[in-house]
């Protein structure tokens, strides 16, 4: 079976591989098992490469923050930026490759590096079906998201929309439909219970560590000292701490779970009445659509700033980012049967959207409808034919 909807992503950062399994997996839902294909051009053409270039990236949001910041900051302003990524000659070729093999209807992108690429397949003389970008940062987002080729762009919330029509974006373009979370999110059926705190239940206090969070064993150590709380610590594969904290974890009378690498992390929201993380941008868009405010204890400079700077505008959650401020914002937030905690709640809630990926997923298949069965392409057509970019499309391009 060939896949009519084409979904493009890469593993640079887990918010665009969060977005394209969820899309996927909602296309198929409402099709039939194959409807959508992911595809990783990146790592199909060049895996060692694109392995070297991974761990590059991770060194520089985990150890080098100002050289990522800055880095990021001048993809965002360089004219020069979507010009060097109009280079990537291989990813071209397995991008025509695949389209040529599949006949999509519809092409859509989570990671912003395809709308030039795609843009050169099409000057090239490649037919090609309609293209929608999912953008998975907010506010904060970098201009690489809209001067590439695009018919269509899918926006997380409300308050990133200003950013793409201050560029020049056409506003009938823009479709805000929320972050595509994992679509179990939308599952209403045999959804895990939160306890009362008005009741007097425990409050539930879930930290996720990711590999650059600083102070994690102290931050850790400060939740399973506090005797009225419920901790689950998610620690990834780092094994020695998951001992450490184990270890700990037996001197409490109150539950406590300490979690390796575990696919619970939308159970385990949608359970727990708060969330310690830094601002990622699945992390951050899965703690709304589940209802479990959020406490930033990390910011990678550049993306991440949009996403904390969303939840400060409408009042969700706190920026804490030593163990002590993480620890008093939980007591702020829970004192009083938790009054803090349901003025986050109940901000939250208008930032909600777990139905994001049905949502956008029938958006692609009318898109790839309404246009009908794509052309026979060939990648043998690269080097030359006419342009088939409007004379708007022309002017976003670099």
């Amino acid at each position: 079976m060939k896949a009519s909807v084409l979904i493009l992503t890469a593993g640079f950062g887990e918010g665009h591989n969060a977005a394209a399994r969820a899309l996927a997996a909602a296309c198929d839902a409402a099709r039939g098992k194959g409807t959508a294909r992911i595809v990783d051009a990146f790592a199909e053409a060049s895996p060692r490469w694109n392995l070297l270039l991974r761990k590059l990236y991770l060194t520089l949001i985990n150890r080098l923050p100002s050289v990522w910041s800055a880095a990021y900051g001048w993809l965002d302003r360089s004219p020069w930026a979507p010009r060097l990524l109009q280079l990537l000659k291989g990813e071209q070729r397995v991008l025509a490759k695949i389209i040529a093999e599949e006949q999509p209807t519809v092409l859509c992108s989570t990671y912003p590096v395809y709308g030039f690429m795609i843009g050169v397949l099409a000057r090239r003389g490649l037919v090609l079906p309609p293209h929608a970008v999912v953008v998975t940062d907010s506010i904060s987002i970098n201009s690489l998201w809209w001067r590439g080729r695009c018919d269509r762009w899918f926006l997380p919330n409300p308050d990133s929309v200003p950013v793409l029509t201050q560029a020049g974006v056409p506003p009938e373009r823009l479709h805000v439909l929320g972050f595509p979370v994992n679509p179990v999110f939308a599952d209403t059926r045999d959804v895990p219970s939160r306890p009362d705190l008005q009741a007097g239940a425990r409050p539930r206090v879930l930290y996720i560590i990711n590999s650059r969070t600083r102070h994690a064993l102290e931050t850790a150590r400060g939740l399973l000292r506090h005797p009225e709380w419920e901790v689950t610590c998610a620690v990834g594969r780092n094994e020695a701490l998951q001992g450490e904290l184990s270890t700990l974890a037996l001197r409490r009378s109150a539950p406590t779970r300490i979690l390796g690498w575990t696919d619970e992390i939308p159970r385990l929201l949608r359970s727990h009445h708060v969330l310690i993380s830094k601002a990622g941008g699945a992390t951050t868009q899965e703690a709304l659509a589940a209802g479990c405010p959020m406490i930033v204890n990390e910011i990678v400079p550049g993306q991440e700033e949009g996403n904390y700077e969303l939840l400060r505008r409408h009042g969700i959650g706190a920026f804490a980012d030593t163990p002590e401020r993480v620890l008093a914002e939980l007591a702020r937030a829970f004192a009083g049967g938790g009054g803090v905690w349901w003025q986050w709640r109940r901000a939250g809630e208008t930032l909600s959207r777990p139905f994001a990926a049905h949502d956008i997923a029938e958006h692609l298949l009318a898109m790839g409808g309404s246009a009908g069965t794509s052309l026979p392409c060939s990648p043998g057509k690269l080097e030359s034919g006419p342009t088939r970019l409007s004379e708007r499309e022309s002017r976003l391009l670099p």
